[in-house]
């Protein structure tokens, strides 16, 4: 299992704003030779982020804003923002586990709080950091 790099890409474009948007104009090119990765997977993160209403992008090459306070997004935003879970659910549980065998009938007890639990952990821990804290830590490299 493992969260794509969707999340890190979107991360990654929030410092991005943060830190180049007095100098530069936001657009999915200039965000993509920062992530160094094609501006179309750019452009489809920016319409995520834009969906979920925690970035503005004007038409053309008008280019991204963050559109809360960053106080107010929090790295599990994001993380809801870019990461399609199936049914919220971070793990995928094999579909159809052998009821006749003495592990298969009972696998779903044994697992299931458990992995409900972990999720539960690892989005809690995501609402702790938000992009202001991003944001303050990424302005000490540029003193």
């Amino acid at each position: 299992m493992q969260i794509s790099s969707r999340f890190t890409i979107a991360l990654h474009i929030f410092s991005c704003i943060d830190v180049c948007k007095k100098d530069y104009k936001i657009t999915s090119d200039f965000l993509a030779g920062s992530i160094n990765t094609n501006p179309v997977i750019i452009r489809k993160i920016l319409q995520q982020l834009k969906n979920a209403g925690l970035i503005i992008v004007k038409r053309g090459t008008g280019g991204a804003e963050i559109a809360k306070p960053l106080d107010e997004i929090s790295f599990y935003d994001v993380y809801k923002a870019v990461e399609s879970l199936e049914d919220d659910t971070l793990f995928h549980f094999h579909e159809n586990p052998n009821i006749l065998c003495p592990v298969g009938k009972n696998i779903h007890f044994l697992l299931d709080k458990k992995l409900q639990n972990i999720q539960k952990a690892m989005e809690d821990e995501m609402k702790k950091y938000t992009i202001a804290d991003l944001s303050k830590e990424s302005k000490t490299f540029l003193s």
